[in-house]
């Protein structure tokens, strides 16, 4: 199965060799896409050198920061202009091990979408402080009661799409940017009758650069499932 694997970049220069080197040595016929919103720090110079060792290794320079969503949909949109038929999303902190793609490519023979869950067998994060684990457990649950969708772990990023669910979405009438990008997301895959699976991982949270989480972000987060509740209800925007 040909597979594209898509990182969105801003500021990962201590971490982008790391998780480039980490997925070509697993696999030298991945095809990785690096997302970079014009990093000040450098980060798309350092894709650029290492491109000379892994001809997969594709380089995308937005001209500014536009969101995780954003960069995603552009992510999307480059895969589906090509001929691959699954899809890989993950973060470019090495938060997500590389070690998983082969299981959840595996996965999608069976299924639709692959997510790479933390809440799926109890907890599975290292080096959060308890206070972003109840933050991020509690919107997980939100997002389970409010939505009806069935997932453990909605908002999580590592994820492995085939073809097919991208191909079905208008990616014109997702609203989320932020982290709620990825609950969107799911949902509407989810109400479009393909069938999600969640795979247990376990996330490591990074040691090198700084988070991007923000408050903001977790507001979008909390108004968007009731958006997308309204939808379920109403049918509108699938």
């Amino acid at each position: 199965m040909k597979t594209l694997i898509i990182s969105p970049t801003y500021n990962e220069c201590k971490n982008i060799a790391i998780l480039i080197h980490e997925v070509f040595n697993r696999n030298p016929d991945y095809h990785m896409l690096i997302v970079d919103d014009s990093s000040p720090d450098g980060t798309a110079n350092i894709v650029r050198d290492l491109q000379s060792n892994y001809p997969n290794l594709y380089l995308e320079v937005r001209k500014k920061k536009n969101g995780l969503g954003r960069a995603y949909i552009f992510g999307f949109k480059w895969a589906l202009s090509r001929d691959y038929r699954a899809i890989i999303q993950m973060d470019a902190d090495m938060s997500h091990h590389p070690k998983e793609i082969k299981h959840m490519i595996e996965l999608l023979n069976l299924n639709d979408l692959i997510i790479g869950s933390r809440y799926i067998n109890g907890v599975s994060v290292v080096n959060w402080p308890i206070r972003r684990l109840i933050i991020s457990y509690g919107a997980n649950l939100y997002s389970r009661l409010v939505t009806g969708m069935p997932l453990k772990d909605a908002t999580g990023g590592y994820k492995a799409w085939s073809r097919p669910v991208l191909e079905s979405i208008d990616f014109d009438k997702v609203k989320s940017s932020g982290y709620s990008f990825q609950i969107e997301m799911n949902f509407r895959a989810w109400l479009k009758g393909f069938k999600l699976y969640e795979h247990p991982i376990i996330f490591i949270d990074r040691t090198i650069g700084d988070s991007k989480m923000s408050r903001a972000i977790m507001f979008e987060a909390v108004w968007m499932v009731w958006r997308l509740r309204i939808w379920r209800i109403f049918g509108w925007n699938k």
